[in-house]
């Protein structure tokens, strides 16, 4: 007798919450997780698989798709971490002339390796960074990476910031910041990168100082605003 629909829907959401709540779970813990066997599970993992929402690496771990980030980014509301980020981001390219950008994690679990382009507002020179909005990056060796990792010096020159180069595309830098929010600890908690990304010809190391000084500074801004909005 064939599953009713709503009963397969409500297990398929299990599914994708356990992964997602987990960050990366094994086949066995997943079933294990939803109460499901597991011929049932590896079934409709194989489903939201096959629609982005979850991805099986090569080890058969399962963990949340890009498509499940996407959503997310797509359901933020007007009080949103985006629409907190749209006065810092206007400010940043006034201030630069270069594209900016906000960046949020890909994956939640200990083992996330990459974050998304959440936003951004385009620079003004002639010859700028295009939009890479949607698109993941790597976390490893990344200014954005260094950022949403929180390896970021807190004292001297480049306090607050972190900048690299030629990482992602050649001949160009960028330089981020880390966004917090309110947390229990004194920093809060790091759930967002403020960026700029400029062809490297432009950054200097005078441009790159002030790049970055800017950038930590409207990072800070967000902080101010969620703690405002939050009081």
């Amino acid at each position: 007798m064939a599953e009713p629909s709503t009963r397969t829907v409500s297990r398929a959401l299990d599914l994708l919450a356990a992964v997602c709540d987990a960050g990366d779970v094994s086949l066995a813990d997943a079933a294990r997780r939803t109460e499901l066997n597991s011929s049932t599970a590896l079934r409709l993992l194989r489903t939201l698989e096959g629609a982005g929402f979850v991805r099986r690496d090569d080890d058969g771990v399962y963990r949340p798709g890009l498509r499940i980030v996407q959503l997310g980014a797509q359901a933020l509301s007007a009080e949103s971490l985006v629409s907190l980020a749209e006065a810092p981001l206007r400010r940043l390219v006034e201030a630069t002339g270069e594209s900016c950008y906000l960046s949020v994690p890909h994956l939640q679990g200990t083992r996330g390796e990459h974050g998304i382009y959440l936003a951004m507002e385009e620079g003004t020179h002639s010859i700028r960074h295009t939009s890479w909005v949607g698109r993941t990056v790597p976390l490893e060796g990344t200014a954005v990476g260094a950022a949403l990792r929180g390896d970021v010096p807190d004292a001297g020159p480049e306090a607050g910031y972190v900048v690299a180069g030629d990482v992602v595309e050649s001949d160009v830098t960028a330089i981020a910041a880390p966004v917090r929010v309110p947390a229990a600890d004194e920093e809060g908690r790091i759930v967002a990168a403020l960026s700029v990304v400029a062809p490297s010809y432009r950054m200097d190391e005078t441009t790159v100082t002030a790049c970055g000084r800017l950038l930590a500074e409207e990072a800070r801004s967000i902080l101010h605003a969620v703690e405002t909005a939050d009081s």
